[in-house]
């Protein structure tokens, strides 16, 4: 960045998709736009120039695609790459893995007559030139998915349900901690942000990664051991309710902190169902979301565990709830899912 402003590539084949991101970006003062690209070979050029702080990255591309050169740019050279892509179940698979690849948001492409297009680019393109240098630093570290840990080959349930949070970066993360988690797994429930085209297939993407069966959630869905329930994106905040047996409910209301699902309508709801039968986790990701549900979470006896500033591609969340006292323990995120499974297992298990 050069005296606060964030400098960025756009790429996309579209001479009209280049314009209006380049008009979106470019009308905020904090923005500049110093190149833009048609194609991967165009793009391996201008950044090499230009040195841009962030990239806006098609999906669709002639030539290499975008995730091939995504997959270029992480391992030749480091910087946030937003993907833009199509809102359908084919887009979403494509951003998903290049989430995985490394990059640090996606965004969806208007559809006609969209009032707001590219709705919260402008947000995430500033974070993303703020966090150039921890992207790169997170790209060249260790790889994220950690595998099977000790203490799950002899892993026996208590309990304690999961409760975790994430936001920009979470793809990876999820994908790290939940790895480690074997099939008899606690009940896990989970809210990420991320767009509702995207969801149904990342819970397909986990549900294939790991072990444990991983499902969007559903209202009504009794919580079980050995299953995984993510919020679905849209409209409603995912929450548990019950008393000696614990639902699932979508809940319908307004957004908090900026986001349907909210982390903090779920960590709250937890808080108060479980109290000390609980562990909540708070991963990488922008803004405060989460933050005062975890603290409430440890109010009422709960472990909690917050991912640590090196280990996020944005210590936002983590960084909120640990600065208020939420945060019990602060993990690199490599240790994160074997804590948890320390946190959850029966009195009679063995570590």
């Amino acid at each position: 960045m050069q005296n606060g402003i964030v400098r960025v590539l756009v790429v996309d084949d579209s001479p009209t998709m280049r314009s209006m991101i380049g008009s979106v970006l470019n009308a905020d003062p904090e923005i500049e736009v110093v190149g833009t690209a048609g194609d991967a070979a165009q793009a391996r050029t201008a950044i090499k120039q230009l040195n841009p702080d962030a990239i806006t990255l098609d999906v669709e591309m002639p030539n290499m695609n975008g995730l091939e050169f995504l997959e270029k740019i992480m391992r030749l050279r480091p910087m946030p790459v937003i993907m833009v892509s199509t809102l359908t179940s084919k887009g979403a698979e494509a951003s998903l893995a290049a989430l995985e690849l490394g990059a640090f948001d996606c965004v969806g492409k208007p559809s006609a007559g969209d009032p707001n297009p590219f709705s919260g680019l402008v947000d995430k393109v500033k974070q993303a030139g703020k966090s150039k240098a921890r992207v790169a630093s997170v790209a060249s570290g260790a790889p994220a998915v950690n595998g099977a840990s000790s203490i799950s080959e002899n892993y026996r349930p208590g309990s304690k349900i999961v409760a975790i949070g994430a936001s920009t970066g979470g793809v990876e993360a999820l994908i790290s901690v939940l790895s480690t988690f074997p099939q008899n797994c606690p009940p896990t429930l989970i809210t990420q942000h991320m767009p509702e085209a995207f969801t149904t297939s990342f819970a397909a993407r986990l549900d294939r990664l790991c072990k444990p069966d991983v499902t969007e959630a559903t209202d009504g869905a009794v919580l079980k051991p050995g299953k995984v329930y993510l919020a679905p994106g849209g409209n409603k905040h995912l929450e548990i309710v019950g008393d000696a047996t614990l639902r699932c409910r979508l809940r319908e209301g307004e957004t908090v902190n900026g986001h349907r699902p909210s982390v903090d309508v779920l960590f709250k709801s937890v808080a108060a169902r479980c109290g000390r039968r609980a562990v909540g986790v708070i991963l990488t990701g922008m803004g405060r979301d989460g933050a005062s549900g975890l603290l409430q979470m440890r109010q009422e006896g709960a472990n909690t565990i917050g991912q640590n500033e090196n280990s996020c591609v944005v210590y936002g969340m983590p960084r909120s709830a640990f600065e208020i006292g939420a945060v019990e323990n602060q993990l690199p995120l490599r240790r994160i899912g074997e804590e948890v499974l320390k946190q959850t297992l029966s009195r009679g298990g063995t570590a």
